[in-house]
């Protein structure tokens, strides 16, 4: 008989790792809501012990979620157990993930400890968090690195301490996949008690081998795959759960597994993690990529034209890219517009309905027809935005061959309004050296962007910028049929989420 995978997801806490991913309480619900109705069986909300803000983050997620278990992240330390309880004890099934390093390497230099602390220190932290919960999980922190025979007496001692989930994470991306299936085999062979807890796979992309070596440890007997959505991360990342998830439905007879995942919303979740982080998926990311199922050689496409499994493995309605989108107009009315939200998965409050749909007509007036992505720009730029410390009132440019270019910028600045102009070498570098003034900000533009929400001559421009200050980065998002309106919308989103960070920032520590 087939065997089930639990499918982890990791994306609100190791995902948010990614440099300027950080997310606001309401970015964080979304996305848990719509992993909740893809499936995912756990999803790990957040480390609560690295801030207050990201306390009550994970607090929310638990609150709200009603299927899957709510996890939150401890270090092998009471108070950091504490928070984590405080934080997920109104889910309707918590879980506590406890860990602490067990390489030699981690042990001698970052911890200070012998093996027998590790393992006393470990057995404690599970033995304490038992006593809010039955599910707890422990990771060995560099676990791909330590000493066999040294894991599986780590393993042992937890399991007997009250473990029921043991996951064994390739924290820093270093193993093969023939390697990790070895590992896991012997872990299996040589920890008597094993059979007691879910073994769990939890890989780094640093090789590029995230999703191949978490395939081998499931083939090796592990049955729990710690994932994020577009495989977002740590440095180069985590294991894609697109990419797990549709190797096992692909393969599912010579596997012999399955997931309890809905792959229709694989894509609507891949773009709502998109936008809301800022993180743009590359074009030729396997499974949710723009190119995954696009076909540019005349022998492909002679090939599908006359049967699509010629060239496709994968149909693209089965991860929800339904190829016949329903369009919305100009003409379209507020029951059309808030059914076409609900087909989409977002549930909004009559004042967030109003807002989103006053932006949708006045963006209808300019183009004639919106599609989903659309519709998506503007509930993020009107609903899931972090608190506006800035706010763009008026903008206008002159620019062009013989005149240098300006622009005169209005801004409201909480409850003053402040107004300026500027030069600069192209239009846009002059609204942003007059915003980057009239704001006083000392941040440094690392990343910008453009893209096209959609096709078409009247597309909006998505505009992505990363900025730094103090150490901190944020990621803005702004979109507009005007690229410089859109340019501005960005650097504007950009400042406000620096702002909100340096107040609700977490402490980013290496985590399995």
């Amino acid at each position: 008989m087939p065997e089930k995978v639990i499918i982890f997801d990791t994306t609100l806490r190791d995902g948010e790792q990614s440099p300027g991913a950080s997310m606001n309480e309401a970015e964080k619900l979304r996305i848990a809501m719509q992993l909740e109705k893809l499936g995912v069986d756990v999803i790990e909300a957040g480390f609560p012990a690295a801030s207050q803000g990201e306390l009550e983050a994970v607090r929310l997620v638990a609150s709200k979620i009603s299927n899957a278990q709510v996890c939150a992240l401890a270090r092998a330390s009471k108070d950091d157990i504490d928070k984590a309880w405080a934080a997920v004890k109104d889910a309707v099934n918590p879980r506590i993930h406890t860990f602490i390093a067990t390489s030699d390497i981690h042990m001698q230099y970052k911890l200070k400890m012998s093996k027998e602390e590790v393992i006393k220190t470990a057995v404690e932290a599970v033995k304490y968090a038992r006593q809010f919960t039955d599910n707890v999980e422990f990771s060995s922190e560099d676990g791909t690195r330590s000493d066999r025979d040294f894991l599986c007496k780590v393993f042992e001692a937890v399991i007997d301490a009250g473990a029921t989930t043991i996951n064994l994470p390739d924290t820093v991306g270093y193993i093969l996949p023939d390697e990790y299936y070895e590992l896991i085999k012997y872990v299996r062979e040589h920890t008597p008690n094993i059979h007691k807890v879910v073994l769990s796979v939890h890989c780094h992309n640093d090789l590029g081998l995230a999703t191949a070596n978490t395939l081998a440890g499931l083939r090796a007997g592990a049955r729990q795959a710690e994932v994020t959505i577009n495989g977002i991360g740590e440095r180069a990342g985590n294991t894609s759960l697109e990419e797990v998830v549709m190797c096992i439905y692909t393969h599912k007879d010579r596997l012999g597994l399955f997931t309890g995942i809905n792959t229709k919303y694989i894509y609507p979740t891949s773009r709502l993690v998109s936008m809301i982080t800022g993180i743009v998926v590359q074009p030729n990311k396997a499974i949710v990529g723009a190119n995954a199922f696009a076909h540019e050689a005349g022998i492909h496409q002679d090939g599908v034209l006359k049967h699509k499994l010629t060239y496709e493995i994968i149909e693209p309605e089965t991860i929800g890219l339904d190829r016949s989108k329903l369009v919305l107009g100009k003409h379209s009315g507020r029951h059309a517009f808030k059914k076409k939200l609900e087909e989409m998965g977002y549930e909004l409050t009559d004042e967030e309905l109003n807002r989103v749909f006053e932006k949708f007509k006045e963006l209808a007036d300019k183009r004639k027809e919106l599609q989903d992505e659309d519709i998506e720009a503007l509930v993020a730029e009107e609903v899931l935005r972090v608190p506006d410390i800035y706010q763009l009132e008026y903008l206008n440019v002159v620019s062009g061959t013989g005149t240098v270019p300006t622009a005169t910028v209005k801004l409201k600045v909480k409850d003053k309004v402040l107004q300026g102009a500027g030069f600069g070498v192209g239009p846009i570098d002059a609204t942003y050296n007059v915003i980057a003034s009239l704001t006083g900000t000392k941040s440094k533009l690392l990343r910008f962007s453009v893209n096209s929400i959609t096709g078409g001559m009247d597309a909006q421009g998505e505009v992505t910028v990363r900025l730094q200050e103090d150490g901190i980065v944020a990621l803005g998002k702004g979109a507009d049929p005007d690229i410089i309106v859109a340019s501005a919308k960005a650097y504007i989103n950009g400042l406000n989420r620096l702002e909100y960070m340096k107040t609700n920032l977490p402490k980013k520590e290496q985590t399995p």
